[in-house]
């Protein structure tokens, strides 16, 4: 191998770069340890696990960019090539920085990685996969070498900065408890926060949508049939032609029916397929980011219990998926999804949700009462077309804050 060889990598590496702006930043960019030598990103497709690299390397080599390399392992570059051999010459030729996106696209990652790691004591990885099963089922073989994140969609708090309207610090789930009605207070004294919480909830959670604009839903809809026919089969190797088909028409009943109380038996014989089969497609398009399954207990990917509720993922999905948008399963799916990227969400038998374990939450409008939680010790409303709360009253608006 020469640097002809590499020059078409090298040449989508620059372009990329090129048109990376340092503008605005993902929540995690300063939460992650860039400095260990193997760094894993997951995330759903879409969210900015790219972008960030990108920004990543244009700030940390900004005097010398070819100290580093960035390369999509589903490049077909690699149809003739070997990243095995691309690593042995950019090591020999003084790279000690090597960025991996879309890994999960590589047969025996995992082991490539760890071999990697253990061959070259003094190279530097951070790789990336939009298949978030790819990822955590690397955990039993990466997790005594690597530092592995999460990368979630963008939050409301995120969007308004993205947009430039408004740029309010992010707070946790137990200050906003407290001082909600103080935090409310700072931000509506700056913008008109529930016109801009309503256009979030349309179209904000994917960066992309800036690029796709009046094609954003349309492009959110083929990410998830990409994520459905691409990503599971890469890491799944049972899921056959027909078991794709069968968990597109899962995720069509469900996006058709939030929030829904599954039957998985009913399910089951609708799709032909048994209830362990089932299960394990709900689980999946949980993992990839395309659904919230809300259990009892904290899910357990290895013992997959019933789920008690579905929801889409977020409230962009929705839109894209289908048109029946009930205002409160918006409601619900928003909290869910912002909540639920920070906190341990699962089913209360009293309230919607509960967080934690400890923290009872109820959904709904302005008229929303205390009469399902009343008397329940941590209870709180979190309610829609609020800018101001009082007491355990929170505008919705204000979990989307938390990140």
């Amino acid at each position: 191998m020469d640097y002809k060889d590499i020059q078409p990598l090298l040449n989508a590496y620059h372009r990329r770069l090129a048109a990376t702006s340092l503008k605005f930043k993902r929540y995690l960019y300063k939460q992650i340890n860039w400095d260990v030598r193997l760094l894993g990103i997951k995330g759903a497709r879409g969210v900015g696990k790219t972008t960030m690299l990108m920004q990543h390397i244009k700030e940390t080599f900004r005097n010398n960019t070819d100290e580093a390399l960035y390369v999509s392992l589903d490049n077909l570059w690699f149809q003739n090539h070997s990243v095995e051999e691309l690593v042995e010459y950019l090591y020999t030729h003084g790279v000690n920085h090597i960025y991996f996106d879309e890994v999960h696209k590589y047969p025996k990652w995992t082991s490539l990685l760890k071999n990697l790691y253990d061959d070259y004591p003094d190279l530097n990885i951070v790789y990336t996969g939009s298949a978030m099963l790819a990822i955590d089922n690397s955990i039993s073989d990466l997790s005594r070498r690597q530092s592995l994140y999460t990368l979630h969609g963008l939050s409301f708090r995120e969007y308004l900065e993205y947009e430039g309207i408004a740029s309010l610090p992010a707070t946790t789930l137990d200050e906003l408890l407290t001082s909600h009605t103080e935090y409310a207070m700072e931000a509506t004294s700056q913008i008109k926060v529930l016109k801009h919480f309503d256009q979030y909830l349309r179209e904000g959670f994917y960066p992309y949508y800036r690029e796709a604009g009046n094609d954003y839903l349309m492009r959110v809809n083929e990410v998830a049939q990409l994520v459905i026919d691409s990503d599971i089969p890469a890491v799944e190797e049972k899921s056959t032609y027909t078991t794709r088909q069968k968990i597109k028409k899962l995720l069509m009943v469900i996006a058709e029916n939030v929030p829904l109380e599954p039957n998985i038996n009913k399910l089951s014989a609708g799709l032909e397929s048994t209830r362990d089969q089932t299960l394990k497609m709900l689980y999946w398009l949980d993992r990839a980011a395309l659904l919230c399954l809300l259990t009892e207990k904290a899910k357990d990917y290895k013992h997959l219990a019933g789920p008690k509720k579905i929801y889409l993922n977020n409230t962009n999905l929705m839109n894209a998926l289908t048109g029946k948008v009930s205002e409160g399963t918006k409601r619900e799916t928003f909290f869910a999804n912002q909540v639920g990227a920070v906190s341990t969400l699962t089913a209360s038998k009293q309230g919607d949700f509960m967080a934690d374990g400890k923290h009872i939450f109820e959904i709904g409008g302005t008229y929303k009462t205390f009469s399902q939680i009343a008397d329940l010790p941590n209870s709180y409303l979190a309610i829609d077309d609020l800018e101001i709360g009082n007491g355990n009253r929170i505008p919705l608006w204000a979990f989307g804050c938390l990140y």
